[in-house]
This record gives C-alpha cells, structure tokens and sequence, in this order.
C-alpha cells in the first residue's frame, strides 16, 4: 500500500495490511486528523500542491482537510516551531514537519528553551502537546548536514519525548501515540526504514510510548537497539545463529522515555548486553543505558556491557567511508561472539 492509498483503503478491523512505514505515517495522519478537528499539519511543501512533504507522508491531507489544517510553510525551522508551539499552547495539536533532522539545530531555542519547559515553568498550568516530526538515517549519501541523529540531545532535555519507530505497524501506533500525547514529542523517521514493507493491522491503533517490544526472542545476548539498527541487529542475530549463539533483540521504540524494566529483564536473563546505535557512539544514548544495566545487574553479568555506534565523526559522503561509519550487522555479529566467548 503506498502512501497514496493508504487513507482511501482502510482495510477491515482484525485485517493485516502490508504497508511500508512511509504509508504508515500517512494513515496515522488521516487517522488523528478525521477524529480530532484540533490535530493541524505544519511543515516545508507538506500541502498537495507542493507534493505532500519530503517524502510524500502528507500526501492527500490538505485535499481532504484543507489548507487551513494542513499548511506549507516558508524555508524557517524557527518559524515553524515558533507557530507550532503557540498553536499548542492555544489548545491545537499541531504536527510540524522540519524535513530533515540536522536542520532541526536552526530551531533548537524554540524546542529546548519553550516547548520542552512551559509545562514546568508555568507550574503545570501550560501543556505543549506538539509532536515534531523529523527524518534522519545515513546510507543514502546525504553526507553530514542531512544525515545526523541527534535523538541524545533531546534525551537529555527533560520535557521532551523521543520516539524513534523501525516497523510500519510502530510508525503508525506510535505516532497516533504522539499526536494524542500532551506534552511535545519527537518523532525520529529513519530514511532506511520508511519504504520497507510490513504487516500493519487495519484497527491498528495507539502503542504506548515508552514500552520496548522484544523483536526476537533469545538466551545467550541481548541486543538493545532501535530505529534504522533494529534490522542490522536482526540479520546480526541470524548470522549469529549459524554459529550456535541465540541472539534476543530488544527494540526500544522510544529513547526517551526508555523502558528499563523490559532491558533489565533481557539483560538478567542472557547476562550480556550490546547497546547498537546509529548515532555518535561518544555521549550516546548507549551510554545511559549501558551505564544502568551495569548498576543494577553488576553481579549478574557474564561479561561487561558492549556499546557499538558511529565513530566520532560527521556523516560522511563517499559510499565507501558511509558504509564504515554504520554500524554493520557483522560488526554487531562479532562483538556479540567476543562477548559470548568472555572469560
């Protein structure tokens, strides 16, 4: 189901849909917009006129809800955010679209310093429920200004949530999760996920946020990822298979909040741990995460906590040097093994 159709062929309650997450998004969209007139789409060219966002996710929204819920918006992440933070505060619930992730850096102040903070500086009386929608992921050969995670940085802010779906059924679930969600969230699109088709249910509705789910199941390492890793971490564990070692892979769904409980219980039961980014492995989220596994279950572990992401460096262009900055499924097959292997 493309993009196109996904709204007009809705499937029946209890059907499985193949979708790719870009469709995903555009049900989400049309889902969260037909049940709540206060749900507005903001971003660059999001209108049908301008070809329905980026990557085609808005396609069909202003010709079904028109411009007045759907509206392009002027070259201005500042811009942007600045309507879309009042348009919150106002009672509306705006969806703005900033096209890619590192152009996301032009509106930081409106991000970090209004609409992750107005609930706590007004004493609870201010909500902010803006979910900002971003795409991201290396691989594509878009090199360092439009292919960075940044999801740490916005970990870090407390105010802020962070969704960084991998499957089409999560693009959907969680993003009507975000829509409905009161505070702001950001939802991280990664470039190599969004046109890999999946099983998506008709009635599929909203996931909660912050509830990791276990993608395989496994005994000998636990593998703690998400986003554009969930499907190198996967092949990983397969590769792995073949050499005796049992793999489970915990796809975390969201990084902030991030569920502890599910990667504890993961952890407790292997007793090994490999934390796989796409982002900088330096101040990672992987270190948190690495970090709170190590405290809570130091005597339990059969072997340190692994961390594996990018090197310390921007994305670079050449095909060649990409694809030794990402994180590969044998790099992520070998660590696990010396782990596996650890006296």
């Amino acid at each position: 189901m493309s993009a196109d159709t996904a709204e007009a062929t809705p499937g029946q309650a209890g059907e499985m849909l193949k979708m790719t997450g870009q469709a995903a998004i555009t049900a989400a969209l049309f889902q969260a917009m037909e049940e709540d007139s206060k749900v507005l789409v903001f971003g660059e060219d999001v209108a049908d006129r301008e070809g329905g966002g980026v990557m085609g996710t808005t396609r069909g929204l202003s010709t079904k809800f028109g411009d007045l819920r759907v509206r392009s918006t002027p070259i201005a992440e500042q811009s942007i955010m600045g309507a879309a933070v009042g348009a919150a505060m106002a009672g509306y619930k705006p969806v703005a679209e900033i096209m890619l992730m590192n152009f996301i850096t032009v509106a930081m102040d409106m991000i970090v310093n209004h609409a992750a903070k107005l609930r706590f500086m007004s004493g609870g009386q201010s909500t902010v429920p803006l979910v900002i929608r971003t795409l991201t992921g290396a691989g594509w050969q878009t090199a360092g200004q439009h292919s960075d995670h940044y999801e740490g940085w916005f970990a870090h802010t407390a105010g802020i949530k962070v969704v960084t779906p991998a499957t089409p059924a999560d693009y959907k679930g969680l993003l009507l999760s975000a829509i409905q969600d009161p505070d702001p969230v950001l939802f991280i699109e990664n470039s190599r996920t969004l046109f890999v088709p999946g099983d998506v249910a008709a009635d599929q509705g909203p996931i909660p946020l912050g509830k990791a789910r276990v993608a395989r199941e496994g005994t000998h390492i636990s593998l703690i990822t998400y986003s554009g890793m969930v499907a190198n971490c996967l092949a990983a564990a397969d590769e792995l298979a073949q050499q005796g070692i049992s793999a489970e892979v915990i796809d975390l769904r969201t990084v902030s909040p991030w569920d502890k409980d599910a990667v504890l219980a993961s952890a407790d039961k292997t007793g090994r741990a490999i934390v796989v980014h796409e982002a900088v492995r330096h101040f990672g989220p992987g270190g948190e995460i690495a970090s709170t596994i190590q405290e809570e279950l130091f005597r339990k572990l059969k072997a340190p906590v692994r961390r594996l992401g990018a090197p310390y460096s921007a994305v670079p262009f050449a095909k060649v040097l990409e694809d030794a900055f990402l994180v590969q499924p044998a790099d992520i097959a070998a660590a696990a093994k010396a782990l596996c292997e650890y006296d």
